[in-house]
């Protein structure tokens, strides 16, 4: 395990060296104006001179190598640079706003697995039924669903129509206090808008895996000595069906940064992809290289923790192999 996990880790190295190069060079290439962005209006009536200075402190003057390797020499030491949007800190801008961004995912992701594990055992239990044809209809259907059109349907049900759950922001309207009662308030519509965009998938490698299971000639043996039917679905049954969705969990997590993305920005949430959109949009070097290697580690990380999770759940795949 700790070779494999070496071994990883040497690997991600160069792969976000390559990602902060790339970076760069696709803002580079965009069509916006940092120094444009940075002024607002003001840059609209503002002197060419004075652009020119604006473009010089800013750093965005310099080639590209030059603005790539002295962001990265310096992001080595610490040192994240300065948001042009935001005007603080990267590491200021990140610490603000990733826990709220991490609460909204794990809640997500829990929604996401409970839910999809339950609904995929009892389908695959009775293949065929009516809850089989009627949630695999539905998880058919959300695949095709975007995230930001699922977040728009809830704010209007829930909030417009029923008036229930607010539908954006960390607190209520007028409130200076951050509470856990108006952050859990306002949690519950983008997390569970996040976690079924993902459901299908989990529903859809459960029900599959399980049925699958049930096949097999150990199941069928422990049915033959007697073994109760729950005791075979979820000691037999289940075991076996889940180990393909360890394998997802790693794979889900790019779509589940780019769903964050959406939903964040949908519900108003005050987290790291609201912030990705205003780094983008404002060709802000520091801020947009600095989040997207925060994304490319959590890939990473979660493509090391499926691995993991599926070599401790089969005692058969080799880590070292």
């Amino acid at each position: 395990m700790a070779r494999m996990a070496g071994r990883r880790t040497l690997f991600a190295g160069p792969v976000l060296l390559a990602v902060t190069f790339g970076v760069f060079a696709v803002a580079a290439l965009s069509p916006f104006d940092p120094v444009k962005a940075y002024a607002g209006n003001a840059g609209l009536t503002a002197s060419q001179a004075r652009l020119d200075q604006l473009r010089a402190n800013l750093g965005v003057d310099q080639p590209l190598l030059a603005r790539w390797w002295e962001w990265l020499t310096s992001a080595v030491t610490g040192d994240l640079g300065t948001s042009s949007v935001m005007r603080q800190p990267v590491s200021d801008v990140i610490a603000e706003r990733l826990g709220w961004s991490a609460l909204l995912a794990l809640c997500a992701f829990a929604v996401a697995v409970l839910l999809g594990t339950a609904l995929g055992v009892l389908a695959a239990r009775r293949q065929g039924g009516r809850l089989d044809r009627v949630v695999s209809g539905l998880a058919y259907t959300l695949e095709a669903a975007p995230a930001y059109w699922l977040g728009l349907l809830a704010v209007w049900f829930f909030s417009v129509r029923l008036g229930v759950l607010p539908s954006g922001g960390l607190t209520d309207a007028g409130s200076d206090v951050i509470t856990a009662g108006q952050v859990a308030r306002h949690l519950v519509l983008p997390a569970l808008v996040l976690g079924i965009s993902q459901l299908p998938w989990f529903f859809l490698y459960v029900r599959q895996g399980v049925a699958d299971a049930l096949e097999e000639d150990p199941v069928r043996g422990a049915r033959a000595r007697g073994l109760g039917e729950r005791r075979v679905l979820l000691g037999h049954g289940l075991r076996s069906g889940m180990l393909p969705m360890l394998t997802l969990i790693g794979s889900r997590v790019p779509e589940l940064i780019t769903g964050a993305l959406l939903v964040e920005t949908v519900f108003s949430w005050p987290g790291i992809a609201a912030a990705t959109v205003q780094a983008a949009t404002s060709v802000d070097f520091p801020l947009l290289a600095a989040l997207t290697v925060l994304a490319t580690a959590a890939v990473l990380a979660g493509n090391l923790l499926s691995d993991l999770l599926y070599g401790l759940a089969d005692p058969r795949v080799g880590f070292d192999g």
